[in-house]
């Protein structure tokens, strides 16, 4: 493909992902960003399904460059199965577990970062290679250290960044491992809980961190300061991003989706109704956070029934489960089960919202211990996260 195929598509997508002035404008600009994604999944639906379908860019260049220059996370792995090893009539099942996240939040990710001149970066979750890209052409090869915990992935993003003549150090690492090197700025393109103390010992005094909390939409910025108690002190940005989690293997462990289906016509323990109108938690930013901090682990079902009934679904793997079910916005029937009562929690946290008018996550102060856990206060509320 030649350049003038793809430059101007890139200029686009720079001038939408980034302001005027950004010191990320040239390097989004100059980055082709097709040649890190020649492969890739996308969900097509089929009898009210989703199914993952391969798309190929040699295929059908046009698709290829109009996927690759938006600004669009475009899924690379599911499960253990990777695009580049795909054949075109496989149907993986299973969960996202890398991908090239779309450009403008990794631009989001480097700014929140405060990256300037000389500063040695540690880009965590190298996926395509794409956030290594700009950061090499920012700061120069030997400046950027960029690692993955699949060694496929190290090895196919360092041949694609070379093939545009950059070579910063591509290593594949367990994240949440030790991890070679020290750096003035660590930014992650993937959710952790807690902070990896690994990170926080090689950060170096005065560093700055920015990733996401595992399960939430929120970014945490911090920087590592000497204290006995606190290795590194931030704050909750006023912003929001969602990033796949760490993993240490080729897929994620079994979550409790076998659960979600067997209670959708259990008995609960526990029958009432609910205070508040049905919702759809997983299409919120900031209720499905704020369930995170004080129920970590919890994972959501919704059903839409022909006849106009919705229900939503919740469950842990410690045994709690909740199911609750309404027509528009009637008050619900609430069925929960288990050690706890995951619906009356998530009540308490709507209730909470609209009596505050907010919920007190975005712009909370961070504390982080020197294990990585983590405290968050603003006003009178406090979270903490382990």
């Amino acid at each position: 493909m030649s350049s003038m195929e793809w430059e101007a598509r890139a200029e686009a997508l720079a001038a939408t992902t980034t302001p005027r002035g950004s010191q990320w404008r040239e390097p989004v600009a100059s980055t082709p960003r097709h040649g890190f994604v020649p492969r890739w999944w996308e969900i097509a639906s089929g009898d009210g399904l989703g199914v993952w379908e391969l798309r190929d860019g040699e295929s059908d260049p046009e698709r290829w460059l109009e996927a690759a220059y938006s600004d669009l996370t475009l899924v690379t792995r599911v499960g253990p199965a990777h695009a580049d090893h795909a054949k075109p009539d496989d149907h993986p099942d299973g969960r996202p577990t890398s991908s090239s996240t779309l450009p403008g939040l990794v631009v989001s990710m480097l700014r929140h970062a405060e990256i300037y001149e000389g500063a040695d970066v540690l880009d965590v979750a190298t996926g395509s290679g794409y956030s290594a890209a700009l950061l090499a052409k920012r700061l120069g090869d030997r400046r950027v250290t960029s690692i993955d915990v699949d060694p496929y992935l190290v090895e196919a993003a360092a041949g694609r960044l070379a093939d545009i003549g950059l070579y910063p150090r591509v290593m594949a690492v367990d994240a949440t491992g030790p991890i070679p090197g020290d750096y003035d700025r660590i930014v992650s393109m993937v959710s952790v809980r807690p902070i990896p103390a690994s990170w926080l010992s090689t950060l170096r005094h005065g560093g700055r961190l920015v990733t996401v909390i595992t399960g939430t939409c929120l970014i945490v910025t911090a920087t590592k300061v000497r204290n006995r108690r606190w290795a590194a002190v931030g704050r909750v940005e006023w912003d929001r991003a969602m990033f796949m989690s760490t993993r240490s293997g080729p897929d994620y462990p079994p979550g409790v989706s076998e659960m979600l289906g067997e209670i959708r016509d259990r008995a609960g323990e526990s029958v009432s109704t609910g205070r508040y109108p049905l919702v759809r938690v997983s299409w919120n930013w900031e209720l499905p956070s704020m369930l995170e901090i004080l129920a970590p682990g919890v994972e959501h079902g919704f059903l839409e029934e022909a006849d106009g009934v919705r229900t939503a679904l919740m469950a842990h793997e410690d045994g709690s489960w909740a199911r609750a079910s309404a027509r528009g916005d009637e008050p619900p029937v609430i069925h929960q089960g288990g050690p706890r009562r995951l619906w009356d929690i998530l009540d308490g946290i709507r209730h909470t919202w609209l009596v505050e008018g907010a919920l007190p996550l975005h712009g909370a102060q961070v504390l982080i211990a020197h294990d990585g856990s983590m405290v968050l206060s603003r006003g009178s509320w406090e979270g903490r996260i382990a």
